[in-house]
């Protein structure tokens, strides 16, 4: 039976770590290590020639490093690149950079690659270099397909095509939750600094992320967002034009208080049977027994499911779910469970993401 492989080119400049990085590839059979480089100058001319399904990046590198490399691959041969850097120098402002950059995602190699390393964090980067490769290759495959469809628009116009009128929604959301995993970040960019100075709705984002991470993250988008951003602590109220990021390693609970205020509940729930801290299901199953048919759902990016129970919920108190369309996603998981259970009002590019979220505002 055929089995689909990919081909990886390990970047690093340490001879020790493309070793490992290679050996830990490589117990995938679905995975096979195409090549290596010790720079950024390697990894653009080994691109170009090897064509690799994927790459995985160093940052800090001599010559040239891993983020000006990226920024290179990414204009010149696109390859989705997964970065691998370390807990010191520059971290985390480097793996944000990347991020920005256009990296698909980002391990720790500490984290990977260190003496007591939980089979389960293996088992996660292999699938999603597997992933992350797939969704690549189907979306130049759909770039040649796009012509069909904007000849079909082209008839249309000729045709002049009644335009379908969008039925008026606003004023239906009194929360708004976004829950994102595998490219994330670069999504949140693309809809958060676009909410306005005078929201009159609190937001709420749930991002897989290492501990560690989501309070810098929360920190860079409030230098470049209209609205308050900060990392949740147990206790906050939910307040209109704030953005509350999930703290990484914690769960967090939407509870409504006897004077009516809404609070967040941070706690490390041993008792919850799920790998993900924050779990995207756990927060949306209590937000919607508290605003039932006035919260908004937003479901982004990201291997899994992690939110389709969640969104379940959402429905089942008549609140309302948009999910991204596969064509902008770096992994079209989370979005595709919730939309092929039947639970998404909307599916949308994220191009669209924000305007969808203001209808309902």
């Amino acid at each position: 039976m055929y089995v689909k492989q990919y081909g990886v080119l390990v970047v690093d400049d340490s001879s020790f770590m493309r070793k490992c990085i290679s050996m830990l590839i490589e117990r995938d059979p679905q995975l096979f290590v195409i090549g290596i480089a010790r720079n950024g100058v390697e990894a653009i001319e080994k691109v170009r020639r090897l064509r690799p399904d994927i790459v995985t990046m160093d940052i800090e590198m001599p010559e040239m490093d891993g983020i000006t490399a990226l920024k290179e691959i990414k204009k010149s041969c696109p390859v989705p690149v997964v970065v691998l850097c370390n807990k010191t120098g520059k971290y985390p402002e480097a793996a944000f950079q990347a991020l920005e950059s256009g990296a698909a995602d980002f391990f720790l190699k500490n984290v990977l690659l260190g003496d007591d390393v939980k089979p389960e964090i293996i088992k996660e980067f292999l699938e999603k270099l597997k992933t992350i490769a797939e969704n690549a290759k189907r979306t130049v495959n759909k770039e040649r397909n796009k012509t069909i469809s904007e000849v079909t628009e082209i008839l249309e116009s000729i045709l002049n095509k009644p335009e379908k009128v969008t039925e008026t929604k606003t004023g239906l959301a009194d929360l708004i939750i976004i829950g994102c995993s595998t490219g994330g970040p670069s999504a949140l960019q693309a809809i958060l600094p676009r909410f306005p100075e005078d929201m009159h709705v609190p937001v709420v984002v749930l991002q897989h992320m290492p501990p560690g991470f989501t309070k810098p993250l929360a920190e860079r988008f409030d230098t470049i967002c209209k609205l308050r951003v900060k990392e949740a602590e147990n206790g906050d109220i939910l307040k209109a034009g704030n953005i509350y990021i999930a703290p990484a390693g914690y769960q967090t609970f939407i509870d409504k208080k006897t004077d009516g205020a809404t609070v967040l509940r941070i706690e490390d729930n041993l008792s919850v049977d799920t790998v993900y801290k924050p779990s995207i299901d756990i927060t949306l199953y209590s937000a919607a027994q508290v605003f039932k048919e006035r919260l908004l759902s937003v479901i982004l990016t990201g291997m899994g499911n992690d939110g389709l129970l969640g969104c379940e919920a959402v429905k089942k108190y008549n609140g309302k779910v948009i999910v991204e369309a596969e064509e902008s996603c770096i992994v079209y998981g989370m979005p595709k469970a919730v939309y092929e259970a039947g639970l998404a009002d909307v599916q949308v590019p994220l191009s669209g993401i924000f305007r969808e979220i203001m209808s309902y505002i």
